[in-house]
C-alpha cells in the first residue's frame, strides 16, 4: 500500500467522506467533483483498501470501547422504544441501521445520471446477498 493510499484510508475513517479523503490524500485540485467521486469510489472497491479501512474502523471502535454488538444492542433498544412510542419512521431508521451494521445493506453510489448530470444526494441502498457458505 502506498503512503497516499494509507493516508486516504485514515482520512476516510476519520471524516466518513471518501471524496474529501481523496482530495486531502491526493492532488485533486484540477479534478472535477465527479472525477474525485469516481476515484474515491474506485479506491474503496480495491480489496487492500477495504481491508485496511476495516482494520482502522475496528481499531477506532476499540479505541472508543464500542463493538458491533454494543451498537446493535442500542439500535434494537431504539427500535423497540420507537415502536412503543408509535413512531414508525424512527423504528424504520433503527431497522435500517441494523441492516447496514450487519452488512445486509450497502450505500449505492452513483456518480452521474444517464443524462450526465450529478445524481441527487438522497441515499440509495443495495441489498447485499450473502453466499450460502458465508453466513
Amino acid at each position: 500500500m502506498t503512503p497516499k493510499q494509507e493516508k486516504f484510508c485514515q482520512l476516510y475513517v476519520e471524516l466518513g467522506n471518501a471524496s474529501e479523503a481523496y482530495r486531502q490524500a491526493y492532488d485533486a485540485s484540477r479534478m472535477k467533483a465527479a472525477t474525485v467521486n469516481v476515484k474515491a469510489s474506485q479506491l474503496l472497491d480495491q480489496d487492500k483498501i477495504a481491508v485496511r479501512v476495516g482494520e482502522l474502523k475496528a481499531h477506532h471502535a476499540e479505541r472508543h470501547d464500542m463493538t458491533v454488538d454494543d451498537i446493535a444492542k442500542m439500535l434494537k433498544e431504539d427500535r423497540d422504544f420507537a415502536r412503543q412510542c408509535e413512531t414508525p419512521a424512527a423504528a424504520v431508521s433503527a431497522t435500517m441501521g441494523l441492516a447496514k451494521l450487519y452488512g445486509h445493506l450497502r450505500d449505492k453510489v452513483e456518480h452521474t445520471s444517464p443524462d450526465g448530470s450529478m445524481t441527487p444526494k438522497e441515499p440509495r441502498y443495495v441489498l447485499v446477498k450473502k453466499d450460502a457458505g458465508n453466513g
